[in-house]
């Protein structure tokens, strides 16, 4: 049981850690309700003009179609690689298997500026010209290591007696797949499309090199602030905060 003379000092600490993370969340939704370009508080006006200006712009649209589109291709595309990847790296044994493993999670520890630039004087060297496909096929590199190590985990974990005793009792390979295999990995590809929804959708450094003309919701919040900034900048913010929390949520379902 815990002495009573810790608990005020409990407390006080939980409100810092909770002070520290959410203050931050809450001073943006502040500074999108504000009526000038610098912030202050309290605001002397509370409006919502800045999101009035967001709903009704071509542009608050087109970046979080550009964003979303790199997203769900870097989705698919990784769930699929990193099942594949998981497969080589978690259950056979083969020759080379080591040397894979350490090449697979190589991307991970580069500094994604330096590889979003090594990706960008790759792409113009090809005579490939940036824009969203580009930027997709950048994050892909980063995230399916990740997402492969995500799923490893769930084949490391994985009885493949369960599939030796389906085949025993006569079903196909493709029955197996679909009725054990698939079923016993959900879990770790869900959990693996989650992580490469949010990593790409918020991804700065490869959408900027990568990226070209079209402008992904990160990189458009990043030159507004840095160049432009308004009421409107954390008002397209807080709109996008309850995907990026329903992902969240869902994750840990």
């Amino acid at each position: 049981m815990e002495p009573r003379h810790l608990a005020p000092l409990r407390a006080l600490w939980i409100g810092l850690i909770l002070a520290f993370l959410y203050v931050p969340i809450v001073s943006v939704v502040l500074a999108s309700l504000a009526n000038t370009r610098y912030m202050r508080f309290p605001h002397r006006v509370w409006t919502l003009d800045a999101y009035r200006e967001a709903l009704g712009s071509f542009t608050t649209w087109q970046i979080h179609l550009i964003s979303l589109s790199i997203a769900l291709v870097v989705v698919a595309a990784s769930v699929v690689l990193g099942t594949l990847g998981a497969v080589a790296f978690a259950r056979y044994d083969w020759r080379g298997r080591s040397l894979y493993q350490k090449l697979l999670v190589l991307p991970i520890f580069f500094p994604q500026p330096v590889l979003g630039l090594a990706l960008l004087l790759s792409f113009t060297a090809v005579g490939i010209l940036p824009d969203w496909r580009t930027a997709a096929v950048a994050h892909l590199v980063w995230i399916v290591p990740i997402v492969t190590l995500v799923i490893s985990i769930r084949f490391f974990g994985y009885d493949v007696a369960q599939e030796e005793a389906a085949l025993d009792l006569g079903a196909s390979r493709l029955q197996v797949a679909r009725e054990v295999t698939l079923p016993a990995l959900w879990p770790g590809i869900f959990s693996g499309a989650l992580f490469a929804f949010l990593l790409s959708w918020s991804n700065l450094p490869l959408s900027a090199y990568a990226s070209g003309a079209d402008t992904p919701l990160p990189v458009w919040l990043f030159t507004r602030t840095a160049t432009n900034y308004s009421p409107l900048v954390p008002a397209v913010a807080v709109m996008v905060m309850p995907l990026d929390e329903t992902a969240m949520v869902l994750g840990l379902v």
